[in-house]
């Protein structure tokens, strides 16, 4: 009974906090859009801004519950590294995108919306493809780099990251299998295309898949480096 009491509240905290992704990136984007008097630019800037600031916290408030994924792309890796077993990821994986659809829902409601519509936004080409495979893969870098260095700065290195990746990637940085599928849920600002989310989430999967394959590689051999460096500095 108590193993099954954790994870269900293991699923609630990823399902909350992807809901409030969501609503912080979707109700951010419908703000900015009916502020900024048509200047994307400003838009982009303060739909960025919001999503930036909210993701140390969920983190902070749920990494101690789930581990704050958020994120299916992000859960598979943990999976695969034998740190989640299959069957609780694949429940992580369904609670992050239920979550996420919740979220845009509230976020409509808030701006008194239909609860959910079809996106309409073109987001597609090799381009597009690409920058997700960047800003996926480098999500997943950041989370087992800055883990293994500095633990506690984790949080604010996803959030960083993020902001980052809005502006220099072309896709504007999704990275998050979730967040696509709820994002083609929504026609506001922050929507995608239904037909152009399959090609996103291929490229988010495959990257953050790849990302951790290369830092296995790259954190196991400097396991090995620092086991046959001499030790400099140290009495004989």
């Amino acid at each position: 009974m108590a193993a099954e009491t954790t994870t269900a509240r293991r699923l609630v905290g990823e399902a909350l906090g992807t809901a409030l992704l969501l609503s912080t990136v979707v109700g951010s984007g419908i703000m900015a859009e009916r502020l900024s008097g048509g200047n994307d630019g400003l838009a982009l800037l303060a739909n960025t801004l919001a999503t930036g600031a909210v993701l140390p916290v969920l983190i902070l408030i749920f990494a101690s519950i789930s581990g704050a994924h958020f994120n299916p792309a992000v859960t598979a890796v943990f999976a695969l590294r034998r740190e989640l077993p299959p069957p609780v990821a694949a429940s992580y994986c369904v609670a992050q995108v239920a979550g996420a659809v919740v979220g845009v829902a509230v976020a409509h409601a808030m701006f008194d919306l239909t609860l959910l519509h079809v996106g309409a936004k073109a987001r597609t080409g090799l381009g597009q493809w690409i920058a997700e495979a960047v800003a996926t893969g480098g999500l997943v870098l950041a989370i087992l780099g800055v883990r293994r260095a500095a633990a506690a700065a984790v949080p604010f290195a996803v959030g960083l990251w993020i902001t980052a990746a809005y502006w220099f990637t072309a896709s504007t940085s999704f990275a998050n299998p979730a967040v696509t599928i709820a994002r083609s849920l929504t026609a506001t600002f922050s929507g995608i295309a239904p037909s152009h989310a399959p090609a996103f989430i291929v490229a988010q999967f495959a990257a953050a898949l790849g990302a951790a394959a290369f830092w296995a590689w790259m954190s196991t051999e400097r396991t090995s480096e620092a086991m046959t460096m001499p030790n400099v500095g140290t009495a004989p």
